[in-house]
């Protein structure tokens, strides 16, 4: 990313829109000489979540885009999205549900896709699948979750047939440190818009009573692939018996006559 090329943009565009820096920091809840730092190009000295909220009340996009290896990069993250959209596909076809993957929806110019869509005949319940390998831009995701909430249950009813009386609304994540991390430092937005666990959200998928909307961390189970949660300590295995075995200590060495 060219961060003066960036920071010059978003000027331009403030200029254009009428705006002072301070009408901009109030918008974005910092001060005028960090929109000053931004407008600058200075991102060194500042976080990627400041940047993002100086250009929402602009309507500015900006795209941190990642590069290695070439083509290699996207392959590895396709690969990791792919793996947890099989694995969730597995768990609620082994539940019975019916599955449907990259659900195209179209309702009053209202576009997009549901990365898993699900639909259980027997409670009449439909559940909505946003999978990612990790979180970029929390309202970004949250406002998308919402307006598939919103407008996907018409798009089937008119489509498929499938008239829901319970909705369920989950996000998947990989079950990985980084991915529990993000979501504990927004723990406040996240207990309120998607407040159920996995737990919580094996149990409803197992028998849904009520409305659900939480977060789904899967481990990847796939040989060769796993995903260690967060470094945890190494468990111990105990026998059959329950006991755990004690090697007896061995017997010292005899020294040799002097």
């Amino acid at each position: 990313m060219d961060d003066i090329r960036v920071g010059s943009a978003i000027r331009a565009v403030r200029l254009r829109r009428g705006l002072r820096q301070c009408d901009v920091a109030a918008a974005a809840g910092l001060s005028q000489s960090t929109v000053s730092l931004v407008e600058l190009g200075r991102f060194e000295t500042l976080t990627i979540g400041t940047i993002r909220a100086i250009r929402r009340p602009l309507d500015v996009w900006i795209h941190f885009e990642p590069r290695w290896r070439a083509a290699e990069l996207p392959r590895l993250l396709d690969e990791r999205y792919a793996i947890l959209v099989g694995l969730v596909v597995t768990e609620l076809r082994r539940r019975g549900w019916e599955v449907r993957v990259e659900y195209s929806f179209n309702v009053r110019g209202e576009r997009g896709s549901v990365d898993v869509l699900a639909w259980l005949a027997s409670a009449r319940a439909l559940l909505l699948v946003e999978v990612k390998t990790q979180i970029v831009d929390v309202q970004d995701l949250l406002s998308t979750i919402d307006r598939k909430r919103r407008v996907v249950p018409i798009a089937v009813h008119a489509e498929l047939g499938w008239r829901a009386d319970l909705i369920g609304r989950v996000l998947v994540l990989p079950d990985e440190t980084r991915a529990r991390a993000a979501v504990s430092r927004h723990g406040n937005v996240f207990s309120v818009a998607l407040p159920r666990r996995t737990i919580d959200v094996r149990r409803w998928c197992r028998q849904p009573a009520q409305p659900l909307a939480g977060i789904w961390f899967l481990r990847n189970t796939h040989p060769g692939n796993r995903v260690r949660p967060g470094g945890g300590a190494t468990r111990v295995r105990l026998p059959s018996g329950g006991q755990l075995r004690r090697r007896p200590p061995s017997s010292p060495t005899p020294k040799p006559p002097t």
